[in-house]
């Protein structure tokens, strides 16, 4: 039994889609396992946990999808305007930004907003949870990049960065963060706060992924993916992933190798096969088309759950069988039942925000 694996990908059309990854040995396919249609507007950011996927959208909505009960768990209403970034911290939480300068706290617990921070006087462009989860960095339209202490959320450290940053993001071990604006990736060094290195990238940056804590993959406006080393600036690896710009980019691994994901606005998701060691031209794995005009990526590999599902028993029951499906039956829907919990915003609870409290199964 092979790991379960599905990517996420959000879209203009207002659609998130769901495809099902299958491993062979020579290719690899993704076969469509839903697209859901919660939103009313462009979905503009997507995060996965070990559970639930997020999606966050112009219609000022992040919409909630239970994996394990594959329904849709319902929608939290506090931001006012697009969402523009979010991010899960492990199982446990979830954060997002948005165009209204929060900063939010979502326990996954009963979806309460636990915090909600005046992070920026502009949209909260992007953020990152160190790994640590004691710090989180956000940037914004107000050029700067502000520390936060997660723990009683309030602002450990300021920094004015004169221009709009797009993206921030922790390194794996926590030691070093990058912050990209316009077309460079600025890293920075976490013990002395200074600034270390910066890469020039020949376009407009749209995406990164640390694949390791020192090897980071950029994607820009033009169909190139590169591999570039941010101790020492240098490009380790560049090929040609899409026909056209590529939007967002994220990895897994599979024993022992990695494998990129890309997406882009020509409507493909590809993943391709690489060796972190040699940093040999990547091998295309899979593809497939979803005919959409492609805004966000992310990969959801639960660490709990194998592929392929147990066969359904066939043979007939006895009344012991029975009694035994019955108290584990049971048992399953004790461990996972959950509540929801209506969040609304005290400053202004106006007639649109209301929650609709249903679940809706996600569509196959």
């Amino acid at each position: 039994m092979g790991p379960v694996i599905e990517l996420i990908a959000g879209s203009y059309e207002q659609i998130a889609f769901g495809y099902r990854v299958s491993t062979g040995e020579v290719e690899w396919t993704a076969t469509a396992d839903f697209t859901h249609h919660a939103h009313t507007a462009s979905v503009s950011a997507v995060a996965t946990s070990e559970r639930y996927i997020a999606t966050g959208s112009r219609d000022e909505t992040i919409q909630i999808y239970d994996m394990k009960k594959r329904v849709e768990h319902g929608a939290l209403l506090h931001h006012d305007g697009t969402i523009s970034c979010l991010e899960f911290y492990g199982s446990s939480h979830l954060l997002s930004g948005g165009q209204d300068g929060l900063l939010c706290v979502w326990s996954t617990r009963n979806w309460e907003c636990l915090k909600s921070i005046r992070a920026h006087k502009g949209q909260v462009t992007s953020l990152s949870v160190h790994p640590s989860g004691k710090l989180a960095l956000t940037v914004g339209t107000d050029k700067t990049l502000r520390t936060w202490n997660l723990i009683d959320g309030r602002s450990a450290f300021i920094k004015n960065i004169k221009q709009n940053a797009v993206i921030v993001k922790w390194s794996p071990e926590g030691d070093k963060y990058v912050v990209v604006i316009g077309d460079k990736v600025d890293v920075y060094d976490l013990e002395t706060a200074t600034l270390t290195s910066t890469i020039i990238n020949p376009k407009r940056i749209s995406s990164i992924k640390f694949l390791t804590n020192s090897i980071l993959a950029i994607a820009g406006d033009d169909e190139t993916v590169r591999l570039c080393d941010i101790n020492t600036q240098k490009v380790l690896c560049e090929f040609e992933a899409h026909e056209t710009r590529v939007k967002s980019v994220d990895s897994f691994t599979v024993d022992d190798f990695c494998v990129l994901v890309t997406a882009s606005n020509d409507g493909f998701i590809k993943m391709w096969k690489l060796n972190l060691e040699s940093l040999e031209p990547p091998v295309l794995l899979g593809k497939v088309n979803t005919t959409a005009r492609l805004t966000c990526l992310a990969v959801w590999k639960p660490t709990t759950l194998q592929e392929p599902p147990p066969e359904v028993k066939t043979e007939p029951t006895t009344s012991h069988d029975v009694k035994d499906v019955l108290e584990l039956e049971k048992k399953r829907k004790k461990r996972v039942r959950i509540s929801t919990v209506e969040v609304v915003q005290e400053e202004d609870a106006s007639p649109k925000k209301k929650k609709d409290g249903g679940k809706k199964k996600l569509k196959t």
